[in-house]
């Protein structure tokens, strides 16, 4: 076995085990023969009577030049009824679970067709429906507000979960198109009136927002002791989109989803398994790069300081390759989800739901044909909203789960992708 080498620090233990669960971005650690590393920390105050342990082993895959890692994580602790609460609050958290109970979603009033865009660009309804299965979308308008779009989305979904504003112990705000560049998820905070002052932050995932704040907020719960974590997609892309370009401007569209995930016992636990990865290499395919305008300097320029102040800056339009695009999520896409499968040591067909990111119908068709999911078992309802990056797949399902088609008990596997390159699925239970 290849040697490893630990940061100074706690004591740690080397064993082997087979238990899996979860993926992270790690790539400094090798395993070999099928066999799984496993580095356990040693708490000085316990350590004779529990092992809390991290499984850990190596996979590569590749989106550009074939060489990124990924690590599959599992945490297990033996020796857990030897233990009393008040010896280690790591073991006390180690039999939660968490599960899905409430959801909601909101979008713009105003709705543009395909006949609309067919009016400022050189397109049609049949052009954009064949493509890309879309027919209409929402745009944010006049005095619309992205944080409102998201607080009514979270309290749709506070309201189905039965959960106080003020007994959320954390809202997670997964949005690349925040109202403040330092992040609005305290804005909904305050819109909601959770008077408990619960930690409110953005992650920015675009596409892959939803994921990862789903993913988060179990890591939340499991590890840190939360109980009730609301995970809030929302994005506004329309306001980032060139609507002279036919090419992505009949793509987006702005909403938000939400959805309450709440502690519970490890027997009634509902994300059962996920993986999740990034690229920066695939970054040149689907990008809106931050750009200098030009500016005239009040302090004028005497040769002592060059480029200096620096002129104001700000994002440019959504910049995309559908072609590579397309071809990067029909074949990441069924991977991430078959290996959160394994993870979660369920075969495809336990499957009930498929729900993707809704960014092209044709991709979804492909996804679900590698994955021999019927097309009556995937969830899609792209032609009325069109993309709406983190918000779509709270979007979908609040709209799945209140028009009855997911019901309590159902297993979907859902997955997320789009810019940074980024992607991820995970598979859990609705209830």
């Amino acid at each position: 076995m290849a040697n490893t080498t630990i940061a100074a620090g706690p004591t740690f233990s080397l064993q082997h085990r087979h238990q899996v669960f979860g993926r992270v971005g790690v790539s400094t650690l090798r395993h070999q023969q099928g066999h799984t590393l496993f580095f356990t920390q040693a708490v000085p105050a316990i350590r004779r009577k529990f092992c809390p342990s991290i499984g850990i082993y190596q996979d590569r895959q590749s989106f550009s030049d074939g060489t990124f890692n990924s690590v599959m994580c599992s945490s297990s602790v033996e020796g857990a009824d030897k233990v009393s609460t008040d010896q280690s609050r790591v073991l006390r958290l180690g039999n939660r679970g968490c599960k899905l109970i409430g959801c909601g979603s909101a979008v713009p009033s105003l709705n543009v067709s395909n006949d609309d865009l067919a009016k400022i660009v050189d397109t049609n309804d049949q052009w954009i429906s064949v493509r890309t299965g879309i027919r209409n979308r929402r745009v944010l308008s006049g005095k619309d507000s992205l944080t409102d779009l998201a607080a009514e989305a979270a309290r749709k979904a506070l309201e189905m979960a039965e959960v106080d504003p003020d007994d959320v112990d954390l809202i997670l705000l997964c949005s690349s198109t925040p109202e403040d560049l330092f992040g609005s998820a305290p804005q909904v905070q305050r819109a909601l009136g959770c008077k408990s002052n619960p930690l409110s932050f953005d992650i920015t995932a675009a596409c892959s927002g939803f994921m990862l704040g789903l993913v988060s907020a179990a890591c939340y719960i499991r590890g840190g002791g939360f109980k009730n974590v609301l995970v809030i997609g929302a994005d506004a892309l329309s306001r980032y989109v060139d609507w002279t370009d036919r090419g992505t401007c009949i793509l987006f569209g702005d909403a938000a989803g939400a959805v309450v995930v709440q502690a519970c016992d490890i027997g009634e636990d509902g994300l059962f398994g996920f993986d999740l990865h990034s690229d920066g290499g695939g970054q040149r395919h689907l990008n809106a790069l931050i750009k200098d305008n030009e500016t005239d300097h009040a302090f004028g320029t005497n040769g002592s300081v060059i480029g200096f102040p620096p002129s104001n800056s700000s994002y440019s339009c959504i910049q995309m390759n559908g072609k590579e695009v397309f071809r990067f999520a029909v074949r990441v896409v069924p991977q991430s989800i078959e290996a959160a499968l394994e993870n979660a040591g369920l075969p495809r067909s336990k499957i009930d739901w498929l729900l993707l990111h809704q960014a092209n119908q044709r991709i979804l068709d492909a996804v679900a044909t590698r994955l021999e999911v019927p097309p009556e078992h995937v969830i899609s309802n792209l032609a009325n909203y069109g993309n709406t990056s983190a918000a779509s797949i709270p979007l979908a399902l609040d709209e799945a789960v209140r028009s009855g088609k997911v019901q309590a008990g159902h297993v979907i596997a859902a997955a997320g992708f789009g810019a940074g390159l980024t992607w991820g699925s995970a598979i859990l239970r609705w209830g």
